[in-house]
């Protein structure tokens, strides 16, 4: 297993990538593919495969994608070895600990063979979104991610545990966290292995130095980001489509962490003007302007005419959000993007003014 992932721009040492973990209505197979080309022409390093709509990475883990599945992700994979962009499959053995026999270790042993298959560079062991008051939790947790590394032909693993921030929302949610968990894992975890971590919060929009640094002390280790911009899959964040590029911050943080892998929007195409974003903010460093590029990736995403509608509309979109236009503003923005037919990015802004992208109330931390 390689111990790094390699940066595929020069102009920074962090490899940088886009993970699809996010609750409600998922990509199409076209939009997956397409970004194997995008993600190429703006310099990301990584692709990683972990919607959480797939249940045959979370709680039906035990099973192998069916033959049509498994031929979309064959052909997914291609597409990325074809753009030279590492590819990763996200799993998430869904409260296996809850049952730590053979018989279960053998069915991950087997599971992570039939990912082998796939290829990928990459594998994670997922533990989001899981009960976690358990006695012995992260030492249980280790022993599956030694297990995964020694089943594993991927060439880098990244493990996500059940607490990936202070957040206090996540003990809200799924349990008291054990006495001196965050510690084990920095005693006793492969240091080959990297750690997803959001942050302060489960959503931050802020990685203070402070914080990095107290995090890597924690762990043993730098953290790997799993920023949670633009994601807008939560109870509230659904209403928004959060196009802005990403914030000032984030052209700093090169060298201060592991990796970052940015979660996107259930829109795959609108979700292209943020994303763009970060490999600038990397390059350009203190010279990283949100508004400048944001507008910048507009046009040169959507083109002329649609980008002005998009500079019009940013605050209705990105601050207002859906449930608070009212019937007319609705009707207004509708009949002004209808008018951009075959157009990937207004059709999306279409189907989300006509309220296709629900809630899903899976999505318990935001």
């Amino acid at each position: 297993m390689r111990n790094t992932l390699l940066a595929a721009n020069k102009n920074h040492t962090t490899p940088i990538g886009v993970i699809e973990g996010f609750f409600g209505k998922h990509w199409s197979w076209e939009s997956r593919i397409a970004y194997a080309f995008f993600l190429a022409q703006h310099k990301f390093d990584f692709y990683i495969y972990a919607p959480k709509s797939d249940k045959y990475l979370r709680k039906h883990w035990q099973q192998d994608w069916p033959n049509t599945e498994k031929k979309h992700l064959q052909s997914l994979r291609g597409a990325y070895r074809n753009a030279n962009v590492d590819f990763g499959i996200g799993l998430s053995p869904h409260e296996i600990y809850l049952d730590a026999s053979r018989d279960q270790r053998q069915l991950l042993t087997k599971r992570i063979q039939q990912i082998n298959t796939l290829e990928p560079d990459i594998l994670c062991i997922l533990f989001d979104d899981m009960r976690g008051d358990i006695p012995d939790l992260a030492q249980i947790q280790i022993d599956i991610a030694h297990q995964a590394a020694q089943v594993t032909t991927a060439k880098k693993i990244i493990f996500c545990p059940t607490y990936y921030s202070f957040d206090p929302v996540l003990e809200k949610v799924f349990g008291t966290m054990p006495e001196n968990y965050w510690q084990t894992f920095a005693k006793k975890l492969d240091p080959d292995i990297d750690m997803f971590w959001t942050g302060e919060k489960v959503c931050s929009t802020h990685y203070p130095q402070i914080h990095l640094n107290e995090v890597t002390d924690l762990l043993g280790r730098k953290p790997f980001l799993w920023d949670n911009y633009p994601v807008n899959d939560g109870a509230v964040k659904s209403n928004l489509l959060q196009l802005r590029a990403v914030n000032k911050e984030h052209a700093l943080l090169d060298g201060k962490i592991a990796g970052h892998a940015l979660n996107p929007m259930n829109q795959a195409w609108l979700s292209q003007i943020p994303l763009a974003s970060l490999p600038i903010a990397y390059q350009q460093k203190n010279n990283y302007d949100t508004n400048t590029v944001f507008e910048q990736l507009c046009l040169s995403l959507c083109g002329d005419k649609l980008a002005a509608e998009l500079f019009s509309d940013i605050e209705q979109f990105q601050d207002k959000g859906l449930k608070h236009l009212t019937d007319v503003e609705k009707l207004s923005l509708l009949k002004k993007y209808k008018i951009f037919t075959n157009n990937h990015y207004a059709q999306e802004i279409v189907d989300w003014l006509n309220g296709e992208y629900q809630f899903d109330p899976a999505c318990l931390t935001e």
